[in-house]
């Protein structure tokens, strides 16, 4: 999931955000959204995953200015996200994303928000109900495997999630096995001269290893697109 950036986020939004996180932490308060599943997957949900986000962080991925230079609606344009859509949100963390993709596939489509973290999960609960979405169901999902229904997904995005991953290989074959026979796989990642918000250069992941890695998973790389200022994004099928 992405991690974060001091200057895109103001101090109020910061503490208001950490302390829900906080409170998500220490409890499942409240009823879980329509169709979630909480089960943690057979494999140990943290091995082959680096560094974790610590849940306490959320709110510095949420600063005022993402909408603006992660530019949503046109990642969602380029995967062919529309009504009906059944899509997954790998590594979700707070469920920025969910919701903007809950909101496009309308109550017709489907969305499955997946981490391995059960405070992220229960983060994104939360948010769904605030929201008053329910057509998103929860995904509690391992470093290697995201638990995800075979040959039902339209599309899945990762946003800043996959230079976090040691099982990239096993994560993608399982990704592919869960998306249709024309599904679409999309992975923003943060460009090494891209400047911006998002991780340090040395952390930063260039496009040729995230197409080789998914390539070796039996994926077939469509394109890459350029409109986003400090990311790119490369689409995958299966």
């Amino acid at each position: 999931m992405l991690r974060p950036h001091p200057r895109t986020l103001p101090l109020a939004t910061a503490l208001l955000l950490i302390a829900a996180s906080a409170g998500a932490q220490g409890s499942r308060g409240g009823q879980p959204s329509q169709g979630t599943r909480t089960e943690p997957s057979p494999a140990s949900p943290q091995r082959g995953h680096g560094r974790l986000f610590q849940p306490q962080e959320l709110g510095m991925l949420e600063g005022p200015d993402r909408e603006a230079w992660q530019r949503p609606e046109l990642i969602m344009d380029a995967l062919g996200i529309g009504d009906g859509s059944v899509v997954a949100d790998l590594g979700a963390g707070g469920g920025w994303f969910t919701v903007r993709l809950a909101k496009r596939v309308g109550p017709n489509g489907v969305v499955y928000a997946e981490d391995i973290q059960p405070q992220m999960i229960e983060a994104i609960q939360r948010r769904v109900q605030r929201e008053g979405l329910h057509n998103v169901s929860t995904v509690l999902g391992a470093a290697d495997h995201p638990a995800l229904p075979q040959d039902k997904l339209d599309a899945a995005l990762m946003v800043d999630t996959f230079h976090e991953v040691e099982a990239r290989q096993s994560l993608l074959t399982h990704v592919k096995a869960a998306l249709k026979p024309n599904g679409r796989l999309g992975i923003v990642e943060y460009r090494q001269d891209g400047g911006g918000p998002g991780p340090s250069a040395e952390e930063r992941m260039p496009p040729s290893h995230v197409i080789r890695a998914a390539e070796a998973a039996g994926l077939r790389f469509v394109r890459q697109e350029q409109f986003l200022p400090y990311q790119y994004l490369l689409i995958f099928t299966r």
